[in-house]
């Protein structure tokens, strides 16, 4: 492998955790962190917001989620590492972004599985309505934690099996579906016609479509986990490429065939938000415990979103320990290669953000949401941002021919991270995701004030700056 001498200092600072992901672990880790509560509930509220002009909306989330996967593809098969896009943002854009982006990206998964934790216990509701909700947010975090703390290996295989659930499913849903359009009787409403029937195809207009964007970008968050979780496998560089590559055509197909297929056969209008689109499709065709199916699915998309993400929050914690920006103990692994005390750490702010969303869910929610998308979208951008100097640096340094490239750079890379930025700024103009910039932001300058304070206190003397004779020099 080829690197500057600056990275692979971040890359040998993180050394230490056990490769023992395969190649379809990681596929379904980023298939399953991608396909949950999105699709199986945000649905009914993206059909509400554009109509049957969803599809084009989770068809232009798709492009700009293909666009990034491009992106760090490349990065993450030159570099694999746990700290993945934190750490190529800290060498090639600055040490600000480094910090800024691991802990944007580690304190919205927190408030993120925060919220799917106090979802777990709303749907055991429906099999045991009399059992205290704080009994299985205790019983399932600890399962959880108990899996990611015990080793890789195990994690992979419980994440596995749980995407596996979730993929069949969804497998199973567009079969039906198909049964259905094409055994149904002509007079009964599905069809085609429906893309068009009560307002036409953009019934909210142009606007309505823009920002069910937003909503499907939802739906795509956490595919980006593989790069983290690279970090781990057994053969990165054989293994993410074909994990990137097959989790992003799933998704594609699974989103949109599945979107367009439900708009047949479930009305926009009658799509809703107050029940899941796929709970209304069962009805229709009739088959008993349609509620009871769908609540189980629902289940196990939310315990396998926390499972993934209180793993990559670890390792997010873990990056930053390692690179100085949080206490050395947070970046110190058990005799199973695991950083316990990062993932204690990551565990408590869980239930911090779980005991928040109950005693005040009204304001809660909202705020956690908020912070949690900002969050995540400024990840994505960076990670745009980061290619660009990514591709400059290696092709200047002559670094060796790699596996994967992204193709039209860097003018799908910019149009990439143009076309999110403009998504993400429209938000302020939506009742729905004005918090967005409203939380968004402050986080953002409370960070930079956090950045500037550790730097202060922490580095002594300014970091002397490779000489630019020495960065030609590669590290074989």
């Amino acid at each position: 492998m080829a690197t500057d001498r600056q990275l692979q200092e971040i890359i040998d600072r993180e050394k230490g955790l056990r490769r023992g992901l395969t190649t379809r672990q990681l596929t379904m880790i980023a298939i399953g962190g991608a396909i949950g509560t999105g699709l199986f509930l945000g649905s009914g509220f993206a059909i509400s917001t554009a109509g049957p002009s969803v599809i084009i909306s989770y068809a232009i989330g798709a492009l700009i989620a293909l666009l990034l996967m491009g992106c760090l593809a490349e990065m993450t098969v030159a570099h694999p590492t746990s700290g993945s896009f934190g750490a190529y943002a800290e060498r090639y854009v600055s040490r600000w972004a480094g910090f800024s982006v691991r802990y944007s990206y580690w304190f919205c998964l927190v408030c993120a599985v925060g919220t799917e934790v106090t979802a777990i216990a709303i749907y055991m509701k429906y099999w045991f309505p009399t059992v205290p909700a704080f009994v299985w947010v205790l019983l399932f975090s600890g399962l959880l934690i108990f899996v990611n703390a015990t080793s890789v290996n195990l994690f992979g295989a419980v994440e596995y099996w749980l995407s596996f659930i979730k993929i069949a499913a969804i497998t199973g849903f567009i079969l039906l579906a198909v049964f259905v359009i094409v055994g149904a009787d002509p007079a009964a409403n599905i069809g085609p016609q429906n893309y068009t029937n009560d307002g036409g195809f953009f019934p909210n207009g142009l606007t309505g479509m823009w920002f069910a964007i937003f909503i499907s970008l939802f739906s795509y968050l956490s595919i980006e986990m593989i790069a983290v979780s690279a970090g781990e496998a057994e053969n990165p560089e054989k293994a993410v490429p074909i994990a990137l590559k097959s989790a992003v055509l799933r998704l594609v197909i699974f989103y949109l065939l599945t979107l367009s297929l439900m708009l047949m056969i479930v009305p926009w209008g009658g799509a809703g938000i107050e029940k899941s689109p796929f709970v209304k499709v069962m009805e229709i065709v009739g088959i008993p415990g349609a509620a009871g199916v769908m609540n189980f699915v629902v289940l196990v998309a939310a315990l396998s979103a926390m499972n993934s993400m209180l793993y990559v929050s670890t390792r997010m914690m873990f990056s930053l320990s390692r690179a100085g920006f949080a206490p050395k103990a947070f970046g110190k692994l058990n005799k199973r290669s695991v950083p316990a005390v990062a993932l204690a750490t990551s565990a408590i702010g869980i239930a911090i953000a779980t005991l928040y969303t109950i005693i005040s869910p009204a304001t809660a929610f909202a705020t956690m949401i908020s912070i949690s998308s900002f969050g995540a979208m400024f990840t994505w951008f960076m990670i745009f941002i980061t290619h660009l100097k990514f591709r400059k640096t290696w092709d200047a340094m002559g670094g060796r021919k790699l596996p994967v490239r992204m193709i039209g750079y860097p003018y799908l890379t910019v149009a990439g991270a143009a076309l999110l930025l403009l998504v993400v700024l429209s938000t302020w103009y939506s009742p729905d995701f004005h918090e967005t910039l409203k939380y968004g932001i402050p986080w953002l300058i409370i960070l930079t004030i956090s950045y500037f304070i550790w730097k202060k206190v922490n580095v002594k003397q300014p970091l002397k700056e490779l000489k630019a004779e020495e960065s030609t020099n590669l590290i074989k």
